[in-house]
């Protein structure tokens, strides 16, 4: 496949989840519902409880949990990537976001989904105290930052070229926030309990990696560009279980990883970016970029409407969007 005919699906992590996420494919995608059925029968009650969250209208403050949010990121985004699949084969290359990036490697085959999604929801249930906080999100680059945050609260992220992510506990969040706004800064909390991606998370990581390695970690079928990284994961890395826990407790590059992608690109017309966030915020950095303005392509599969999103119409998005991408073998 040549370079200008790439299709590279983007999977979202903590922070982007939406109350009925992609749920109008439920019922109306066949291999979309195969997949979330699995994952949910693999959790057995527990699978039930999610389905019932997940199908819930907004508001839902439980969204906000990472023992709720965590396992349906987990569970919806691989089902979407194998609903896109069957329609237009493998994409060329998977980069997912957080936990989207446990998406990924259970697309690209490094990980039985179904045996994955056990391990996630244990782990998102199982957080400790310590790990309690928020993230919150700020309108600059983090060379544009103080160089002390306050005391635990540490880059988590980097989203964009001036979209940063701080995590920490509650309070000192709290108190960066304010003095944050008052130097002029735009800032939002994140849909999050937790200061996932800082040192805060480096005990739950290391639990992680331990239960990972009972899943046989295998190198990808398809490759997968690390936002940990910010390149290709290599075979070594891919068997690693500590590789693939470790991000929880490292900042994501997502800006770096998704830039580096796109400049080498260069301005070949053909390039597909498949955003399948339910908000659109995995691809919202990239429209800047020369490489799109220049006319490759960003293709959202599912709604981003608030008040359309999880309905019928949900169905009809993801089709008019498949069809926009090329079928490969």
């Amino acid at each position: 496949m040549t370079e200008h005919r790439r299709t590279v699906l983007l999977l979202p992590g903590q922070g982007a989840q939406r109350e009925r996420m992609a749920a109008g494919l439920y019922g109306g995608e066949p291999v979309f519902t195969e997949h979330l059925d699995r994952s949910f029968a693999a959790l057995g009650a527990r699978g039930e409880q999610l389905r019932r969250a997940w199908l819930r209208p907004a508001p839902d403050p439980a969204m906000d949990d990472a023992a709720t949010a965590q396992p349906l990121l987990l569970a919806v985004g691989h089902a979407l990537g194998r609903a896109v699949e069957a329609a237009a084969g493998r994409p060329a290359l998977l980069l997912g976001h957080s936990v989207g990036e446990l998406a990924a490697a259970a697309l690209a085959d490094v990980f039985p989904a179904d045996r994955l999604s056990v391990l996630v929801d244990a782990r998102s249930g199982d957080l400790g105290p310590g790990t309690r906080g928020g993230m919150l999100a700020v309108a600059a680059a983090p060379a544009d930052l103080p160089p002390r945050l306050g005391p635990g609260v540490a880059l988590a992220a980097v989203n964009g070229p001036r979209q940063t992510v701080l995590a920490g506990p509650s309070a000192a969040l709290g108190a960066t926030a304010e003095r944050l706004r008052a130097a002029g800064r735009t800032v939002r909390a994140l849909r999050s309990a937790h200061a996932f991606h800082s040192p805060a998370l480096a005990s739950t990581a290391h639990r992680f990696g331990t239960a990972l390695a009972g899943l046989g970690p295998q190198p990808p079928r398809t490759p997968v560009l690390s936002a940990c990284t910010a390149a290709e994961v290599r075979p070594e890395e891919a068997r690693d279980p500590r590789f693939w826990a470790g991000q929880l407790a490292l900042p994501v590059r997502w800006w770096p990883a998704l830039s580096a992608l796109l400049d080498r690109s260069g301005t070949s017309p053909g390039l597909l970016l498949l955003d399948a966030s339910p908000d659109r915020s995995l691809s919202t950095p990239a429209r800047h970029h020369p490489a799109v303005r220049s006319g490759a392509t960003v293709i959202a599969p599912l709604l981003a409407a608030p008040l359309r999103t999880g309905t019928p119409a949900d169905l009809t998005a993801f089709h008019a969007a498949l069809a926009q991408v090329p079928r490969t073998a």
